[in-house]
């Protein structure tokens, strides 16, 4: 396994319930800045095998990245379970959900 997928792993299995991070923060704390796309590719192939919190990553914006409308539905059904409140706008206010890591991984 690459060292940012293991990075990245480590990061996504460390957000506490109620908190989220985005897909940039997660690449920037693991090591590429441009890397988002890469932490998009690892959850899709590696959530399953690590059991990763997949719900608790959203984009940039505080949106659900899923076009479906059905993985849509279910990954803001967890994380309301959670706690974590959308606006009108469908967005989760990062200022009070997004987990700061003060570290890299």
């Amino acid at each position: 396994m690459q060292p940012f997928t293991e990075k990245v792993i480590k990061i996504i299995q460390n957000i506490p319930r109620g908190k989220v991070m985005t897909y940039g923060q997660i690449a920037r704390l693991a090591g590429s800045p441009l890397g988002a796309r890469q932490v998009v590719r690892i959850l899709h192939t590696q959530s399953e095998k690590h059991q990763l919190p997949w719900h608790r990553v959203v984009n940039g914006k505080g949106e659900i990245g899923f076009r479906d409308s059905e993985w849509h539905d279910i990954q803001r059904e967890l994380l309301e379970n959670e706690g974590i409140q959308f606006n009108i706008n469908k967005r989760i206010d990062l200022q009070e959900f997004v987990h700061e890591s003060s570290k890299s991984i």
